[in-house]
């Protein structure tokens, strides 16, 4: 994400700006704080910009929680346009009120990175797994494992000093953790509906914003559809050459057939019903 989207979005933008506006960036909570703290640093001005997982702040955005329910998300950049959509019209006046909004997407299909290896849904009865936001927490209790909640970036350490046996993650982000390194195994869900998605957000504290969301929304989805994610929900170059990383390190990957999906399916049903108001509902069932 910093390579291929911020940083090239950032030069766009300097550029667009006739250089009037420069961006610095400070990667890894160097400015201080915690990843829960980050939208309240944008919206008190500690910094102009922030980029998390919205859940990272545990009950503030229910609404976006949709997008996160398990085996929805059949194309992340789809997925990634309705969000933006409803970020840009319903949720801008309630869910997002105290900052504005410069980007809102998902990222690809989360995957389940371990030890031991999960092979089949009995492998997740009493397993410690990190997870990223309360709807991801709940779906992996529902399947037997015992979820701890911890940002990105806490993940290395708790893997080293086995406070979790694995934890689940999108493949393009594996590397930033080297996670290929810390585990040696690797589950991957068949068919087309993602076993989950976090929902994430570029924010900025709504001070002459006007020709920066401007320029935003003219780079933003453009960029992501390129270098990001495809629109078919298959392993685009990123994703391909990060597995390929794994692979070489002798790590194993397993493939859950579509029988035993179903019954993961079934198993995360209660995620579901559990969120759903009758809005939440129906957008759950139509599958983004």
């Amino acid at each position: 994400m910093p390579k291929l989207i911020l940083k090239p979005w950032a030069a766009n933008v300097e550029e667009a700006s006739g250089g009037r506006i420069k961006i610095e960036h400070f990667d890894a909570m160097s400015l201080g704080g915690r990843p829960p703290e980050l939208l309240g640093q944008a919206r008190d001005g500690v910094v102009d910009l922030a980029m998390t997982v919205a859940g990272y702040t545990p009950g503030l955005f229910p609404r976006t929680e949709v997008f996160e329910l398990p085996f929805m998300m059949t194309n992340p950049v789809a997925t990634s346009a309705a969000y933006w959509q409803k970020v840009n019209t319903d949720w801008s006046s309630n869910e997002y009120k105290d900052v504005q909004v410069l980007g809102a997407w998902v990222h690809g299909p989360g995957q389940i990175h371990s030890k031991d290896g999960v092979n089949s849904l009995e492998d997740m009865k009493g397993l410690t797994l990190r997870g990223p936001t309360r709807i991801i927490n709940n779906l992996l209790g529902e399947l037997g494992a015992e979820p701890v909640g911890m940002p990105l970036p806490a993940i290395p350490e708790a893997l080293s000093k086995g406070v979790v046996k694995g934890t689940v993650i999108p493949w393009e982000v594996t590397t930033a953790i080297r996670l290929s390194e810390l585990v040696g195994n690797h589950t991957e869900f068949s068919g087309d509906e993602a076993f989950y998605t976090s929902a994430i957000i570029l924010v900025m504290n709504r001070i002459n914003i006007t020709h920066f969301r401007t320029i935003c929304a003219q780079f933003w989805m453009r960029n992501l559809v390129r270098n990001y994610q495809n629109s078919r929900h298959k392993l685009c170059g990123i994703w391909t050459l990060v597995r390929k990383i794994a692979q070489d390190a002798g790590n194993t990957i397993t493939v859950l057939d579509d029988a035993e999906v179903a019954r993961w399916k079934a198993a995360a049903e209660p995620v579901v019903d559990h969120r759903s108001p009758t809005w939440m509902h129906r957008a759950s069932m139509a599958r983004v």
